[in-house]
């Protein structure tokens, strides 16, 4: 059978299954992994696609809340069969009367991708009416969508179901952890079981890390898993909301991807797609900003696994891109690029200060153009990127005061790393950070060498969302919300403010923000990078540097995935503050220290 890789933040319990024959009327995958098509379909296969995802069915871990008459809610709490049967012996009850309703409110345990399978048994008519609710918090599971801030946008969560007597219905999907269902007008049934259908790509966690601080070792953990959950046929920025490419958005994640997954398919996939949604002249998802982020990730892609392929593929599209900017920047540095300016959403008012982010984003995409062109060995184009980047340092704009500007201006080379922690970054510690950007703030404070100010940022603001009842990492947060405010994994107490109803602003108000945002995810990516102080010398990790970064830290240990194999590594500081390290490098992968 082929080996089914189970997140690390979600422990299942799965039964085996017996081998099954291919006489049966539907697909089967044998060990080798090829799919068969019953003889029905003849040559009728060629436009089928196979499911990339895997499937697995979770049991609710605990009954959160329950109302009217229901019994034996714990039943619903096992892994059970799947199917429906006569006996009821094993099932919950619920009855609804038009003067009292029965609702249950079901905690999976943690924020999953995928959708609701319910069994019934017998019931007093041939299918009833039940409301579905999924929430990523339990205050989202009692929401209501007319007049509120709740959403069945990009993914219905609120729905009206005919549900069957004697049979099973999946529904969905969409990202949550808690689901609400009430049963409408006159019933009765047995609900044998309410899974969730949990859908994930399957793949191993190639890149892992370990520390002597246990709150920052789960903080890489969820930022690993946040990225997974959305890691489906493409890489979408949410789960519930937002499941498409956008392209801006997703360096963070594909930073956590090679550093976790390695060499993930779903990143050329993503790329490939985007150029044919978004041919030139066009900007990848109408914003200019977002075509510089392609040409980033480009290279941080080919510096990590060296394929030299799929850049040749994307070739025509990458220079193409280039010669659109270089008509865009006058002499004088001016840029026309497009008149919309965009970061991340909490930055937008500080409009002087995105101007000035703006254009080092800019100057850092043509850096990494550069090197680009000249892998092409394409020296002209090479040099017009170089003229572009002379050209708009001709108008260094100052950051005013925007942590996410002056971040870019030192990552970009437009500010010393120094003064820019020290100006604009550090002060207010983690105020003022995003769950976007603060990954480039935590960049730019490790090139001025702040890594320790950079791990108690990590831990306090990241990590105050685990502090919350998080189990990803959410679209956006600030930790003022905090202040007497209600966990999302219990009902808002009396007096208390509901962190996920009142708070979010711009496209994210309230329940419609996002809790399971991919480009949060930096951590993960600048924990494995900077605290084992993997640095990539050559393309492809054929040669790296190991320059570990404990600061605070006693010990940390963890494996990096290159294309020869996994980097193992360990740092432990001695008693006279040095560190002892211990290296374990594949056939392939020259390491300097």
């Amino acid at each position: 059978m082929k080996r089914r890789y189970i997140p690390i933040l979600v422990a299942v319990v799965l039964s085996s299954v017996a081998a099954t024959s291919c006489k049966n009327a539907e697909a089967q995958v044998n060990d080798n992994n090829k799919l068969y098509y019953p003889l029905a379909f003849g040559d009728d296969t060629l436009n089928l696609r196979q499911d990339k995802m895997t499937r697995v069915y979770i049991p609710p871990k605990k009954v959160l809340w329950s109302q009217g008459n229901v019994h034996d809610l714990e039943n619903l709490l096992n892994a059970d069969d799947g199917q429906a049967d006569l006996v009821n012996a094993s099932s919950c009850y619920m009855k609804s009367t038009n003067e009292e309703g029965a609702s249950i409110i079901l905690d999976y345990g943690r924020e999953l991708h995928g959708a609701l399978k319910l069994v019934v048994g017998s019931g007093s008519a041939a299918d009833f009416k039940m409301r579905i609710r999924l929430g990523e918090s339990v205050s989202e599971t009692c929401s209501e969508i007319s007049g509120g801030t709740a959403t069945n946008d990009h993914a219905t969560r609120d729905m009206i179901l005919t549900v069957p007597r004697y049979g099973q219905i999946e529904t969905g999907n969409s990202g949550f952890r808690f689901a609400r269902i009430d049963l409408l007008g006159e019933a009765s049934l047995n609900l044998k079981e309410v899974s969730a259908v949990f859908r994930y790509r399957n793949i191993p966690y190639l890149g892992t890390f370990r520390c002597s601080d246990d709150r920052l070792n789960e903080i890489w953990t969820t930022g690993a898993y946040t990225v997974h959950l959305n890691m489906q046929e493409y890489i979408w920025d949410g789960i519930k909301r937002d499941r498409l490419i956008w392209l801006g958005d997703m360096h963070p994640e594909t930073n956590t991807i090679s550093t976790v997954f390695g060499n993930e398919e779903s990143f050329y996939a993503s790329l490939d797609l985007a150029v044919q949604q978004y041919p030139l002249p066009n900007w990848f998802n109408g914003m200019s900003a977002y075509s510089m982020w392609y040409l980033i990730m480009q290279y941080d892609w080919y510096r990590h696994f060296g394929n030299m392929d799929f850049l040749n593929r994307h070739r025509d599209y990458i220079t193409g891109l280039v010669d659109l900017i270089d008509t865009k920047v006058a002499e004088d540095g001016t840029e026309t690029l497009a008149a919309s300016r965009f970061l991340d959403w909490p930055s937008s008012p500080n409009t002087a200060g995105v101007e000035s982010g703006y254009r080092a984003l800019l100057c850092w995409a043509m850096q990494d153009a550069c090197e680009l062109c000249g892998l092409f060995g394409d020296e002209a184009r090479a040099q017009k990127c170089r003229d572009i980047e002379a050209r708009l340092k001709k108008k260094v704009l100052p950051p005013n005061n925007l942590k996410q500007a002056a971040a870019l201006m030192a990552i970009a080379g437009l500010m010393d790393a120094e003064e820019a922690s020290q100006k604009f970054l550090l002060p207010g510690g983690p105020k003022g950070f995003s769950t976007f950007y603060g990954y480039y703030m935590l960049e730019a404070l490790a090139k001025a060498g702040h890594y320790a100010e950079a791990m108690d940022i990590i831990s306090q603001f990241w990590g105050g969302m685990i502090d919350m009842g998080a189990t990803t990492f959410w679209e956006d947060f600030d930790l003022d919300w905090t202040e007497n405010a209600g966990r999302i994994d219990e009902f808002v107490p009396e007096g208390k403010k509901d962190i996920h109803g009142d708070f979010g602003g711009y496209c994210y108000v309230g329940h419609r923000h996002s809790f399971c945002h991919g480009w949060a995810s930096g951590p993960t990516a600048w924990l494995s990078n900077h605290v084992l102080g993997v640095e990539i010398l050559e393309p492809g990790c054929r040669k790296v540097r190991i320059t570990p970064h404990l600061g605070n830290l006693q010990w940390a240990e963890g494996t990096y995935p290159t294309p020869y194999g996994q980097i193992r590594i360990r740092h432990e500081k001695q008693a006279d503050g040095s560190v002892k390290s211990s290296v374990k490098a594949p056939k392939g992968v020259k390491v300097v220290k």
